[in-house]
């Protein structure tokens, strides 16, 4: 069993994902797989009514914090508290606190895994956001962070995009 335990980053509010992602990315970069295993934003889809119209929308569970499974040292405590939009650790003054088993199991940040209903290679059509209608191919799916990157012609060039899971949908052939 790992020594890694679940600590919890307090970020400025709406950087949850990309602190996520800029962590997720350096830690790749580096090959510190070893130190911090998972970085993950728990959400939860809900149904929202506006104007008659009824949609699915992802929510933050904890809006301004990201959840980062890790072995704690100071290269990893350094990666993770100067990773931009970071403002501090959870816990009383400079030191970290990993949370317990039992809060772990009590926020389901383990349970909160996101589900993709495509994969590398499938055609997606973008559902929200800026490039809302283009179409893409999936190139690759990130299911901790909750994103993938889709390659979408714009201008007449093929350009690689990092997309929510909820924003993009498979076309039915």
């Amino acid at each position: 069993m790992s020594e890694a335990k679940w600590y919890i980053l307090h970020t400025y509010s709406g950087y949850e994902n990309k602190v996520a992602n800029n962590i997720t990315t350096l830690v790749e970069n580096r090959e510190l797989k070893h130190l911090i295993e998972e970085v993950m934003v728990p959400t939860e889809k809900v149904i929202e009514t506006n104007n008659g119209k009824t949609k699915e929308v992802e929510v933050k569970l904890y809006p301004s914090y990201v959840y980062v499974k890790m072995i704690m040292t100071d290269e990893s405590w350094y990666i993770c508290r100067n990773t931009r939009g970071v403002t501090g650790f959870v816990g009383p003054g400079s030191k970290p606190i990993p949370l317990t088993d039992e809060e772990v199991n009590n926020l389901g940040v383990t349970a909160q895994k996101t589900l993709a209903s495509f994969k590398v290679g499938d055609i997606v059509t973008v559902k929200a956001g800026v490039l809302e209608g283009f179409e893409g191919v999936v190139r690759e799916v990130d299911l901790v962070v909750g994103t993938a990157t889709v390659t979408v012609s714009m201008f007449g060039r093929e350009t690689p995009t990092k997309l929510e899971l909820s924003d993009i949908e498979k076309i039915s052939v």
